[in-house]
């Protein structure tokens, strides 16, 4: 699947979701040993992201403020569809997508609507069971959580949700990431 990608045969998205809130993702930091860092936490709404992003961080997001249910993701396919179905029309370069074995994934009604997708020019690859490592967007939420989410953003839940929905709108141009 790669070669043919190389080629231009298909378009290869990966797809994933990831959860944002107050209680933030900081797993260490340095201080000075007189100096205590002390970051506000407080529990919050969630704000989910549904991503689909390419190796050369083209990207589509589908935010989402509650639980992520199959019918979240199906609405998210929905859209990222929709968004891809002109572009598959021109080019009639079919996009596959990477995805894990979420449950809400594999689901009935999710598998059922894949049919659908395919008019989109749009197909499913499954990853192997607990193989989060080939899933490159990972990465992405990765470099949110640690790297560009600021402390400030934790202050609040639409301070978090107002930076994260920027970050997002800039993947690719300010925030880009280089896959080897």
């Amino acid at each position: 699947m790669l070669e043919a990608e190389k080629n231009n045969e298909v378009q290869i998205v990966y797809f994933d979701a990831s959860g944002f809130t107050t209680v933030p993702c900081v797993p260490y930091a340095w201080q000075k040993k007189s100096q205590t860092l002390e970051l506000p936490s407080k529990l919050s709404k969630r704000l989910n992201i549904l991503g689909f992003m390419r190796k050369n961080n083209d990207s589509f997001f589908y935010p989402h403020e509650g639980n992520v249910t199959s019918d979240t993701v199906i609405h998210a396919f929905e859209a990222f569809g929709q968004h891809y179905a002109p572009i598959y029309a021109r080019t009639k370069i079919p996009c596959v997508v990477i995805l894990d074995n979420a449950p809400v994934q594999t689901s009935a009604a999710f598998l059922e609507k894949s049919e659908d997708w395919y008019s989109y020019g749009l197909g499913l690859h499954f990853l192997p069971t607990y193989s989060p490592e080939l899933n490159l967007i990972e990465i992405l939420w990765r470099k949110m959580k640690y790297e560009w989410i600021s402390f400030n953003a934790y202050t609040g839940y639409m301070n978090l949700k107002e930076e994260v929905l920027e970050i997002l709108s800039q993947v690719g141009k300010k925030y880009t990431i280089t896959f080897a």
